[in-house]
């Protein structure tokens, strides 16, 4: 093992360990008394820290693909109206959602239209699992690739072990 790859090993399992600890810390200090505390910081967060979180949320191949993409296609127009619609759809939520106690989006929905019987919420959770599973897998194949070129490793293996420490984290 080189130097170099050492180091990047080093610096990926301090960044695993900084963040369970940081976990562990807001769950049991600063996570509040209820998973609305936890989750929404008690909806005490400005704006800027609630766009830094969204942003980073929001850190895939979309964002870092696709919207220069699009800019490049079709105009930085294009791209400021995406923002536009963000910025004007995320204030409203935001204020109803704190009106009607919802914590995420399928939850707004059964609450905003009073779904008794949960239908959006299953909704909601069937389109989740169909859009999240080829957007996981490219994670996996992200970090079994990631590895492979880096240390020379097997790539079938070191996809199941990234796999393995996402799901686990």
């Amino acid at each position: 093992m080189t130097t170099s790859q050492f180091c990047i090993i080093a610096t990926i399992v301090v960044y695993q360990v900084a963040m369970v600890l940081v976990g562990v810390y807001c769950s049991r200090k600063g996570g509040g008394s209820s998973s609305h505390e936890f989750y929404l910081g008690g909806r005490k967060l400005g704006p800027i820290v609630t766009a830094m979180s969204a942003e980073a949320s929001d850190m895939s191949s979309y964002l870092l693909m696709g919207l220069p993409g699009l800019a490049y296609l079709c105009g930085v127009a294009e791209v400021g109206w995406t923002a536009i619609g963000l910025a004007i759809v995320a204030k409203r939520l935001r204020r109803y959602s704190a009106k009607i106690g919802a914590i995420t989006i399928p939850g707004f929905f059964s609450q905003r239209f009073r779904d008794r019987r949960s239908v959006l919420s299953c909704i909601a959770a069937v389109v989740i699992l169909i859009f999240f599973i080829p957007y996981t897998a490219s994670g996996f194949k992200a970090i079994g690739t990631l590895f492979n070129s880096l240390f020379g490793v097997d790539y079938h293996g070191a996809m199941i072990i990234g796999a393995i420490v996402v799901i686990g984290y």
